[in-house]
């Protein structure tokens, strides 16, 4: 396959989206690193890409939300863009054969190209959170309760030398209480992730009384705006995915 054309309107044959996991052997890489290794497993199983124009053309890949260093997940989403037509079949295979160990294809789906960029659709991330804590059931539903009904939640996050002030509560949806082994905790938190601000598991788990870092986080979900006229709009238009 020739796997390097520069954009043009007309070139843009096939949109794709790959639904990917992240386990425990590549969770600590960055969001940057992650998306080069996607370039490089999709140069070398010589998939189609399409290129941008300019001096230094760049692929047409995009990630639907940054995945932050030392969470796992099982939902991750990868749009590609090629300017000819493959098969599901034969392009999970050759690319599931260049994936490098900790990396796994879920699904790969056919999306009419129309549709808006995955980052402007991206509205929410699910994750499961475990922390090592001695609370009892009771106890954490009570906490949880009481910061579910506050109206805000004045918050202060430190990113080198910078400090940032913000209102934490509206980024977060749901929080529910999972189960209790041995002292470890696991949560369910639905946070906000768009344009209007991401939620982080590990700043919801310390607004919860939690002192140490969560001993496991792993994102379970990404909602996407109106993903079910997206889904309607992909079969009407014949396509399906693997």
């Amino acid at each position: 396959m020739d796997t390097a054309k520069t954009d043009t309107v007309s070139d843009r044959v096939q949109r794709l989206r790959i639904v990917f996991a992240c386990d425990d052997a590549v969770k600590y890489i960055s969001h940057l690193d992650l998306m080069r290794v996607w370039e490089r497993v999709l140069r070398r199983a010589r998939v189609p890409i399409l290129y941008s124009q300019g001096f230094s053309p760049h692929p047409r890949i995009a990630m639907a939300a940054p995945l932050a260093v030392g969470v796992s997940s099982e939902a991750e989403l990868l749009d590609v863009v090629l300017h000819a037509r493959v098969r599901f079949d034969e392009v999970r295979v050759v690319i599931e054969a260049e994936l490098p160990p900790g990396l796994s294809v879920v699904a790969i789906d056919e999306l009419p190209m129309g549709l808006p960029s995955l980052q402007s659709l991206t509205r929410a991330a699910s994750y499961e959170v475990e922390m090592q804590d001695s609370r009892s059931a009771f106890d954490w539903q009570a906490d949880i309760d009481e910061l579910l009904a506050k109206q805000t939640l004045p918050w202060e996050h430190a990113r080198g030398e910078k400090l940032k002030r913000y209102d934490l509560r509206p980024l977060i949806h749901e929080i529910e209480l999972r189960k209790i082994v041995a002292g470890r905790t696991t949560l369910f938190m639905r946070l906000a992730n768009g344009d209007k601000g991401a939620g982080r598991p590990e700043q919801v788990a310390r607004a919860l009384g939690v002192s140490d870092e969560p001993l496991r986080m792993h994102r379970t979900a990404l909602e996407l705006e109106m993903p079910s006229i997206a889904r309607a709009a992909a079969k009407a238009a014949g396509y399906g995915g693997r």
